[in-house]
């Protein structure tokens, strides 16, 4: 009977995995009291898969949140190191492809996924904050990333009461429910050990990830994260000068080209319009939290007058002023508390 420690050593820790696959979800399903599946419901309405997308699921285990995740249309990889859990998973959806892989080393290519998942899994690798720079390397630029995991509870009372579960309730359950209960001493022991919210929101944004903010799920015991890989910059080049030479209507004497008359145009500027909403930034749900320099700040709109045109005709011709937009980031809706 393999039972891992806090050291987390891949092996050991997928060796125990191995062992209680048959009946990990059953087990799981009587530990949390069905809420499972809402907090496998509210990490699929975080991640928000689209048809086409290319999702990675990571600490699959069996499958069953890759499969929630693939019924949008999205095509879902789900990876896990343990040998076990993958064989199981294959043959409960043999839709979906499995791949045994190390979180923090990652066998696929940069920018190859729209999003990555992680649900109660990363607090099992060795180190974590790889492991999320590896989901950062795989995302494509303005790739989403959700890892859904236990957490910390907020309310004092609402702690003591939970921690007495980790450490009487759970460990009774456990001998009832399942064939290796010395594995799930080290799911309690995992749990107390792995950071707060805003610890695992550090890390997110250490990662290189931006709008990074997280939501309680029950009172706490879970807590949702979300953020994004900042997309591409986009660099204008500046046209060459060459370009212009030769071109329609100008002349040119040896090298020299000869810049063409224009006429003073007088050109109207269009009263300043509100700010267009970002696409990729729907309105913050209630109840999360947006941490560090992810909480958009106010921004007042510039006036910024435009230089006068130059006219030969009329003293009456003029060229108005502008306003900058003002652009709000917000943050995006990771779904509902479970």
């Amino acid at each position: 009977m393999v039972r891992a420690d806090l050291n987390k050593r891949a092996g050991e820790v997928a060796g125990m995995f191995d062992e209680v696959a048959g009946g990990y979800d059953r087990t799981n399903s009587v530990l949390s009291f069905g809420l499972d599946g809402l907090w496998r419901a509210a990490t699929v309405r975080a991640a928000a898969p689209l048809g086409g997308e290319r999702v990675l699921d990571l600490a699959a285990g069996t499958g069953a949140s890759s499969a929630a995740l693939s019924r949008g249309g999205a095509t879902v990889v789900a990876a896990d190191f343990s040998p076990g859990m993958i064989e199981v998973g294959r043959r409960r959806h043999p839709d979906i492809e499995f791949v045994e892989a190390d979180a923090a080393a990652l066998p696929f290519d940069d920018a190859e996924f729209d999003v990555v998942t992680i649900s109660f899994g990363l607090r099992n690798v060795e180190d974590p904050r790889a492991a999320l720079a590896e989901m950062s390397r795989v995302l494509k630029p303005g790739g989403r990333v959700v890892v859904c995991e236990f957490s910390t509870p907020r309310l004092p009372i609402f702690r003591t009461a939970y921690d007495a579960y980790l450490r009487v309730v759970m460990p009774a359950v456990v001998r009832l429910a399942s064939s290796n209960s010395a594995a799930y001493g080290y799911l309690a022991e995992s749990i107390r050990d792995w950071p707060d919210q805003e610890t695992l929101s550090r890390w997110l944004r250490g990662a290189g990830f931006s709008r990074v903010a997280h939501r309680d799920l029950t009172l706490g015991v879970v807590a949702l994260h979300r953020g994004r890989k900042p997309a591409a910059v986009r660099r204008h080049r500046r046209a060459s000068a060459d370009t212009t030479a030769g071109s329609a209507g100008d002349t040119a004497t040896g090298s020299t080209p000869v810049t063409p008359m224009v006429e003073p145009t007088t050109t109207p500027v269009a009263p300043p319009q509100p700010a267009p909403a970002d696409p990729d930034a729907p309105a913050a749900p209630d109840g999360e939290v947006v941490t560090g320099s992810e909480a958009a700040p106010i921004v007042l709109p510039t006036i910024t007058p435009a230089e006068p045109a130059a006219s030969a005709s009329s003293d009456d011709d003029r060229a108005g002023g502008g306003a900058a937009d003002a652009h709000h980031d917000r943050s995006a809706d990771p779904g509902s508390d479970a």
